[in-house]
């Protein structure tokens, strides 16, 4: 599918957060805050907030006696204000939510279901501010959220055509990688008749050397890769994967393609590209668009 040129309903400019959902609250919590050196916010009953930096939240864990889960809503922040997106939301024949009570942090929601999945979308465009220490472990923002969808086309015409969205590239017939800012990917999906809800959740390192710092923490505490180092096809980011205590995915990445001017529709050049310049682009399923450095994993590209 091609990138469409619309009028979103509610123009997404950035992700916010992620939910999870885990039976260790505490756990789940100690693997943030000792790894990766995100601060904890608020922490009350059956929820913690957690952060990167300025943003009251980031990751939003909540705990149950249930299979956990991760990505079971995501926070997209919006361009205007929310009762213009209510109305055009509504006006597409959407079903909306209005909140004010959704938890700290978050004083106005508007919250949409994402079809085919049924997972929480919360729109908002403005979130409470903190202020935390400084960190050189900590990731730099929260990048992206990957997730397994029934249908891969109606996902993308959800996104794009409905929040703003543009298409940045695909792999073969079953993923896609879409933005809602200069960054190469927020949101990529993966169409599977076999899994549900995330497939992995990502963290900016603002370098390599901020990427070995924190790996080195991570072995420290006995948190061993899954995948990587290598360096995706597909976005051109250096990545490394591994799993938190509940086993989801979690990616450590930097280097990923910026599309610095829409006008021009290609990437900012990188002398490890493919083509001269970049354009959005289907690539083959092969090695190239996986890991240009080495060996797939089949088991990230399972479906």
């Amino acid at each position: 599918m091609s990138e469409k040129k619309t009028t979103a309903a509610a123009a997404v400019t950035k992700l916010g957060y992620v939910g999870f959902e885990t039976p260790d609250l505490d756990a789940l919590v100690d693997y943030y805050t000792t790894n990766l050196d995100f601060v904890v916010v608020d922490k009350a009953g059956d929820y913690a907030y957690l952060t990167t930096g300025s943003e009251h939240h980031n990751i939003v864990i909540e705990k149950t006696k249930d299979q956990p889960r991760g990505r079971t809503f995501v926070g997209w922040q919006i361009e205007g204000g929310l009762d213009d997106a209510e109305k055009r939301l509504r006006d597409r024949g959407y079903q909306t939510e209005r909140r004010t009570d959704i938890g700290p942090g978050s004083p106005d929601t508007l919250i949409l279901e994402e079809p085919g999945t049924g997972t929480a979308l919360h729109l908002f465009s403005e979130i409470d501010a903190v202020e935390v220490p400084s960190s050189w472990l900590r990731p730099t923002k929260l990048g992206h959220v990957a997730s397994y969808v029934p249908d891969l086309d109606g996902a993308q015409a959800f996104y794009q055509d409905l929040l703003g969205f543009r298409w940045s590239d695909t792999i073969g017939d079953f993923f896609v990688f879409l933005r809602c800012g200069h960054d190469h990917h927020t949101a990529n999906f993966m169409k599977s008749a076999k899994y549900r809800d995330m497939h992995h959740i990502a963290y900016e390192a603002r370098d390599l050397d901020h990427l070995q710092m924190m790996l080195d923490n991570l072995a420290s505490n006995n948190f061993r890769l899954e995948w990587g180092p290598g360096r995706h096809g597909a976005g051109h980011n250096i990545f490394t994967y591994h799993k938190d205590p509940d086993g989801n995915v979690i990616e450590l990445f930097t280097q990923l393609d910026v599309m610095a001017d829409e006008d021009k529709g290609y990437f900012e050049p990188r002398p490890w590209h493919e083509d001269h310049p970049q354009y959005p682009k289907t690539w083959e399923v092969d090695v190239a668009a996986a890991n240009s450095w080495g060996p797939i994993n089949p088991a990230m590209l399972d479906h």
